[in-house]
């Protein structure tokens, strides 16, 4: 047993680094212009959608409490399904690579 412990204390360091490893990736941040293009794309219709289903039901109420039931639910779209959406299958479009 002695050896054995002796053989394992022994033995070369290895290093961590890696040679044959892959090829450093660029850091990639969102490109702000092509993010804002592609939610104003998503956001545009969902919006129109809601007022044409909220605005007959709101007839006559003064449009803060209309806004006070449209806001909370675009905003519940776009985080809980527009935007993880358009992370998905933009990423591509949307990201580029830090300078």
């Amino acid at each position: 047993m002695s050896n054995m412990s002796s053989a394992l204390t022994s033995s070369a360091p290895t290093s961590t680094a890696s040679t044959t490893g892959p090829a450093p990736t660029a850091a990639l941040r969102p490109a702000r212009s092509r993010q804002f293009l592609v939610t104003l794309i998503g956001v545009y219709p969902i919006i129109t959608l809601i007022l044409y289903l909220v605005l007959p039901l709101t007839a006559g109420w003064p449009i803060w409490q209309t806004t006070l039931i449209v806001a909370p639910t675009m905003v519940a779209i776009m985080v809980f399904w527009l935007i993880p959406q358009i992370q998905k299958r933009f990423s591509v479009f949307i990201m580029r690579p830090v300078r």
